[in-house]
């Protein structure tokens, strides 16, 4: 397959083949920081390093009075952080009386809270359930009924969501940002239930309580579409979720050996989380934070000349959010002619990077800002492939090289290895990825085949580097986030004068992909597009109610077996595309 977005690469910029394996071999070879070794049942694991997230989180105390979470004019150092995860943990063991194995929600916008809330689940051995705050209460209460949690961390502006379900289940609540618009008191608690800001103050000395946590236990639940269009929940140890904490150190030091850095020389980064908290993408930025004792600083929403006032602000070294957002930021920098002269990194994630990104990057800013992207799944527990610095600006097109522990395979249609340059599924196998879906083993067997997980993407490698060509899941990724056609396709459904429905994705010049729709309707009906995306926006997210909506009364094209051809339907959503070329 011809590599089509190569025409600006620099071949005397391209990395050395040579000095990369001897890079990877200096960190990966026995006795360097990132050995590995295979475990007794199959995958690759590092050989150094934590085996649970307690034992990860509890080394950030050493961080002290380093400033971790930045939101507004508020600063939690790490020493406050770990203080009041652990005080919380205690409270869920001791006062709550919670134990290993139950599981504790997590659902709030990205304040500082979501952190402690987080990691004090860890801290108490329970595992931990982030829920997109972007779900509707029909949504949430799918989740909540199928992972039954025995507490429920939220959010004033979630609780409203959960409450209900929450009740029913005997659930026990602690909100946050409980004071409501109008002041202290307006906030209606559910029983079982008491406000964050009620409770003690965090005791800088108490130790998180002792609780046995294993590297098999189970330690978080991250919900992402299935073959149903419902929400599965993608199931990760404590040893996958380790070895998802290690991956971005070890890209983090190969970066800097590449460029003839030291690793870990410098100040502390200053990362710009514009992923949210319950975002898989996330925990790649965070958990290369925690590891370093750097600093995140948190946005409300996004807003690219709000994100240009906090990286002058703080010093903001590195960035990290979805491309359509990277995007942003770029243009609005030129708009205003600011250079970001503190950043370092431009890190996206969470949805394909369009190949000129890396481009207009460096079109503007030559080599001083390392462009980085990869590729990750809910199920990968994050990035797992890697592409920066030069070879990214080589080859803009690919997702990149794995991490040591994550084993790649292109499969044919039998499942047997394809030689490089055949194109085929992506397969991974490796220390950071989920054990299988929650209380779902039909899901679970058809995801595997002889341990490795079959990512339903059509990939090509070449000389090591990892190239995504399509998918072969009917999913949209619309600016990160995952859209499941046969869900939006039943929503249409539910409406009583459509007949008929294909939901599918276009492009878009910064989402990447937004969300399309074609319905047939019934004989005499005179419901509107605008109709059905109300319809559609009542019970589901906004992000996933289709932006064009083509209304027709003409059966739509299926095959011999009434599988409906797709391909035959984009040309309806031509004039959309056009349209968006012209916004680039």
């Amino acid at each position: 397959m011809e590599r089509p977005f190569v025409t600006h690469a620099d071949p005397s910029r391209s990395p050395d083949p040579a000095a990369l394996a001897r890079i990877e071999a200096s960190l990966t070879g026995p006795g360097a920081p990132f050995a590995v070794v295979r475990a007794e049942h199959g995958p690759l694991v590092y050989a150094h390093g934590p085996r649970t997230l307690r034992e990860f989180v509890e080394t950030t105390w050493a961080f002290g009075d380093q400033p971790f979470l930045i939101s507004g004019e508020r600063v939690l150092s790490y020493g406050e952080f770990f203080a009041a995860a652990s005080s919380l943990a205690r409270r869920l063991n001791e006062s709550y009386g919670l134990r290993p194995g139950e599981r504790a929600v997590v659902a709030m916008r990205n304040h500082p809270e979501w952190q402690i809330a987080f990691w004090a689940v860890q801290l108490a051995g329970l595992v931990a359930v982030p829920l997109n705050t972007w779900w509707t209460e029909e949504e949430f209460g799918y989740a909540l009924d199928d992972c039954e949690p025995a507490v429920l961390l939220v959010d004033a502006e979630q609780l409203p969501k959960v409450a209900d379900r929450g009740r029913k289940a005997g659930a026990r609540f602690v909100v946050f940002h409980g004071e409501g618009e109008h002041g202290e008191g307006e906030l209606e608690l559910p029983a079982r239930a008491e406000r964050y800001a009620d409770l003690p103050e965090p005791d800088p000395a108490a130790a998180p309580p002792e609780v046995e946590i294993r590297a098999e236990d189970d330690a978080t639940i991250l919900y992402t579409s299935g073959t149903t269009g419902r929400p599965k929940g993608a199931v990760a140890t404590h040893l996958a979720q380790a070895g998802a904490a290690l991956n971005p150190r070890y890209q983090a030091a190969a970066s800097a050996l590449a460029r003839g850095v030291f690793p870990g020389q410098g100040p502390a980064s200053v990362t710009l989380m514009t992923f949210p908290f319950f975002h898989v993408a996330a925990f790649t930025s965070l958990y290369a934070a925690m590891a370093s004792g750097g600093a995140l600083v948190l946005m409300p929403k996004w807003d690219a000349g709000e994100a240009l006032r906090l990286i002058r602000r703080h010093g903001v070294t590195h960035y990290a959010g979805v491309p359509a957002t990277a995007l942003q930021l770029l243009a609005a920098a030129d708009r205003a002619g600011d250079e970001m002269e503190s950043l370092r990194g431009l890190n996206t994630g969470g949805a394909a990077a369009p190949p000129d990104l890396v481009a207009r990057l460096t079109a503007r800013h030559g080599d001083r800002i390392e462009p980085r992207n990869g590729y990750g799944l809910t199920e990968t527990g994050g990035g797992v492939l890697a592409n920066f610095g030069a070879a990214y600006r080589a080859y803009p097109e690919s997702v990149g090289t794995p991490t040591p522990v994550t084993e790649v395979r292109i499969a044919g249609p039998t499942g047997d290895a394809l030689p490089d340059g055949g194109t085929g599924e992506l397969w991974l196998r490796g220390q950071s990825l989920f054990r299988g879906y929650w209380r779902d083993g039909a899901a679970t067997a058809d995801a595997f085949t002889g341990g490795w997980f079959r990512t339903g993407d059509l990939a090509v490698v070449r000389d090591g580097r990892v190239t995504v060509v399509d998918r072969i899941k009917d999913m949209v990724i619309r600016g990160g986030e995952n859209v499941y056609c046969v869900e939006v396709e039943a929503a249409l459904h539910a409406h009583p004068d459509v007949e008929d429905a294909a939901v599918l994705g276009v492009p878009h010049p910064v989402l990447g992909e937004e969300v399309a729709a074609v319905v047939r309707v019934r004989p005499g009906s005179v419901v509107t597009a605008e109709a059905l995306q109300e319809r559609v926006g009542r019970s589901l997210a906004a992000f996933k109610v289709p932006a064009h909506v083509v209304v027709t009364r003409e059966p739509l094209p299926r095959n011999a077996t009434g599988k409906i051809l797709k391909r035959e339907l984009r040309g309806a959503f031509q004039e959309y595309a056009d349209e968006g070329d012209d916004e680039g």
